[in-house]
């Protein structure tokens, strides 16, 4: 069972970060925490397709989750 304070936590930093996507026209939506609190995202709109993308995901989206939620092991994208 995943730990709902820190499934919260994570949610209230992707908000955080969120406007930098949306501002190149993409998104992200959550999609779960597994049990080796591995944060399972799903990149849309423009940063769906966009060759940068798992770069974005590990420099930018990890580095700021596991800096907000150092509980957080890494940050994995979801097709």
């Amino acid at each position: 069972m995943a730990d709902v304070n820190l499934e919260a936590r994570i949610k209230e930093a992707i908000d955080m970060f969120r406007p930098q996507l949306q501002a190149d026209g993409g998104d992200m939506e959550y999609v779960s925490l597994d049990e080796q609190n591995r944060v399972h995202l799903r990149l849309t709109g423009a940063c769906g397709g966009c060759p940068m993308a798992m770069m974005t995901l590990k420099m930018g989206v990890e580095r700021y989750l596991k800096d907000a939620c150092p509980e957080v092991a890494e940050v994995v994208q979801d097709d």
